[in-house]
């Protein structure tokens, strides 16, 4: 039987295969980062100028009521974008996994099909639907125009936004959930009928169970970006659409201030290090308790 390769006994090797991929998280990702993060503890000396004094005025400013309730807004919308995403998303999950495996190929591609147009063409496309004289509107108008029907104020509004982060993000949700109900044992689901149990207690008693781990999955790959998205709210909504992300962009572009800016994204990433923990220390106790 061939023997595996021992990666200890080939540096080189190693080194070659991993150099590329490393360097670009080194130069891409790791000392941008590292960038921002020094900038968060720094103050403007003036317009392109920023000394890096170690303060933490920039977090304390982050933490007054303004920004706080700002992020709590954010936090609203994320928390409710992901809810409806995932009651939304788990019958169609469930759907594509007991389909046939070409009408399951077909789903597939119709799920990640957003993924190859630009976010700013979809929301436009979403803007074409709910503005006043939207397709919405019209074929409203058109079906009860009769009785007087008024055209519906959709746009600008927080039911605009929550509208644009659920179209966004929803394939977020539905993959990981298709994941996990494609690997379920079917044998289970089907020894629940045959005992009696009606296909909603069969969801809720052995379907929901055993897919827990792709349900969280989904909804910590949801509430991350969502709650990051300021495109959404910066179309779609009005003056109290705005989230914690289109404070940062304000911060970075027009204030000019980057170690706030900085400041308020670090908390952002602070959050997405919480959840992470989150889910980590869930998936340890449920390998507890099953072992």
């Amino acid at each position: 039987m061939e023997q595996g390769v021992d990666w200890r006994r080939s540096p080189a090797g190693l080194a070659a295969l991993l150099g590329p991929p490393l360097g670009w998280f080194l130069i891409f990702f790791a000392v941008p980062m590292a960038v921002v993060l020094a900038y968060s503890f720094g103050t403007n000396e003036g317009v392109a100028d920023i000394r890096i004094s170690g303060t933490f005025a920039n977090y304390a400013r982050a933490l007054e009521p303004l920004y706080l309730g700002i992020l709590a807004k954010s936090l609203a919308f994320a928390g409710l974008a992901t809810l409806v995403c995932l009651i939304i998303g788990f019958p169609v999950a469930l759907a594509i996994s007991f389909a046939t495996p070409q009408m399951k190929a077909l789903l597939l591609i119709g799920v990640m099909l957003p993924f190859w147009t630009n976010l700013l063409i979809r929301t436009y496309a979403l803007i074409a639907l709910l503005r006043d004289e939207g397709f919405i509107n019209m074929a409203l108008e058109g079906a009860f125009g009769w009785a007087g029907f008024e055209r519906l104020n959709m746009m600008h509004s927080n039911f605009a936004v929550l509208v644009g982060l659920v179209y966004v993000h929803l394939p977020f949700m539905v993959l990981p959930l298709y994941a996990a109900l494609d690997r379920l044992d079917r044998s289970l689901i089907e020894a629940s009928l045959d005992l009696g149990a009606g296909h909603v207690r069969t969801i809720f008693a052995i379907v929901l169970p055993l897919a827990l781990p792709g349900i969280l999955s989904g909804l910590l790959l949801t509430f991350i970006p969502v709650l990051g998205s300021y495109l959404a709210p910066d179309l779609l909504g009005g003056p109290d659409s705005q989230m914690i992300a289109n404070v940062i962009e304000r911060q970075f572009k027009r204030a000019n201030d980057w170690p706030f800016g900085a400041a308020l994204a670090f908390m952002l990433m602070y959050l997405t290090f919480i959840g992470i923990a989150l889910q980590a220390m869930a998936r340890r106790r449920r390998a507890a308790d099953a072992g």
